[in-house]
């Protein structure tokens, strides 16, 4: 099995966004559990392709993949995130960070803030349509209850003798003075002699987080759900990273979205179009609704019903319901049927398409 994420998704490294969004979306119907209950390998594929989208579909998070075979966000490399800094002084050493007096990456004992946790969640179209609410499960990072964050055993932590707790050490280097963090504790000021044994000096540890999370009606396709404090646990006693849930709407097999307008194409009848009739449409609450099919009415028509569309995301109302009328013309006729046709085809003249008379006549002319 493929584990280059481009190949779990079946594009070529130059696909657009358009490109791998499609290419998701079709894997992810066709190994959505809820289709393959039971078959752990469906499952197994179906999370790898929503991870592989996840990258993919970020362009900060592609572009790194692109470049290292991996990423360095929160969601994909661990817990965290990505620290220029931190490349800095691998390649040039901490003595290439501030200079007289200044500290080099910052201080490592205050607050920070805890990476964030990014799940996709596929829903069908008619949840997209009336909202509803899921459980949504994932690894989240918790402080560790035994050491309380410190990563230490208890009494297992010593002030460290080379910076003497200040975290920073001074080096001279002919006129000048420099202060850089110190590369005993890397700035913490302390060092831990003991680790704890439940989370193995770490400070934290994972849990599986399950949090029931409401999709409002009217989500439309790539959206994406923020709870705010519901990602991973931050450091030094900085707040929780949110959860974030990138939403993805399966198709519907009749009825498809544009903007807030729900789009229907309703097979009709030539004799029902020519004589008209009252026909009823099935609504995705599974209600009805009549519709009157005119009298002469012509491929392609057009009927809306106001207030009958997707609701608005943001609560600014609904959009319409717009009905496309596909004329059906009869295709097999039996001798009794063509004879009735032959005698229509005898009293028909040109007024019977006055709608369209002056496109029918110029027609007409061309063959003459």
């Amino acid at each position: 099995m493929p584990t280059d994420y481009y190949e779990l998704l079946g594009v070529k490294r130059d696909a657009t966004d358009a490109d791998i969004k499609k290419a998701f979306r079709s894997l992810a119907m066709k190994y959505h559990p809820d289709r393959n209950q039971g078959d752990k390998d469906a499952e197994s594929k179906f999370r790898e392709i929503n991870s592989a989208y996840q990258v993919l579909s970020d362009p900060e998070k592609r572009s790194q993949y692109d470049r290292f075979g991996k990423t360095f966000d929160d969601a994909s490399s661990g817990f965290g995130g990505f620290n220029s800094s931190s490349i800095f002084e691998d390649l040039f050493g901490d003595a290439f960070g501030s200079m007289f007096g200044g500290r080099s990456g910052g201080n490592p004992n205050k607050p920070r803030k805890g990476g964030n946790i990014s799940v996709n969640k596929v829903i069908s179209f008619e949840e997209s349509i009336f909202g509803t609410e899921t459980e949504i499960s994932a690894p989240q990072m918790h402080t560790c209850e035994t050491c309380s964050g410190s990563g230490a055993a208890p009494g297992g932590i010593d002030t460290c003798a080379a910076c003497h707790g200040s975290g920073m050490r001074t080096v001279r280097q002919g006129p000048f003075t420099m202060q850089t963090t110190c590369h005993v504790c890397g700035g913490i000021g302390k060092l831990i002699k003991d680790k704890c044994g439940d989370c193995s000096g770490a400070g934290y540890t994972q849990k599986n987080k399950k949090l029931n999370i409401k999709i409002p009606a009217g989500i439309e396709d790539a959206m994406a759900i923020r709870a705010t404090g519901e990602g991973h646990c931050g450091a030094n006693g900085g707040r929780s990273g949110d959860l974030i849930v990138n939403v993805s709407v399966m198709p519907h097999k009749y009825y498809r979205r544009e903007e807030n307008n729900l789009i229907l194409e309703v097979p009709v009848t030539f004799l029902d179009a020519v004589l008209g009739k009252e026909i009823k449409i099935p609504m995705l609450d599974r209600s009805e609704e009549k519709v009157q099919i005119k009298a002469g009415t012509q491929f392609g028509d057009v009927i809306t019903i106001r207030g009958k569309g997707a609701p608005d995301v943001h609560g600014r109302g609904k959009g319409n319901l717009i009905i496309i009328l596909q004329i059906m013309l009869p295709t097999h006729l039996n001798e009794k049927q063509k004879k009735a046709f032959e005698n229509i085809a005898e009293v028909t003249d040109d007024n019977m398409y006055n709608k369209n008379k002056s496109l029918w006549q110029k027609m007409k002319s061309l063959f003459k």
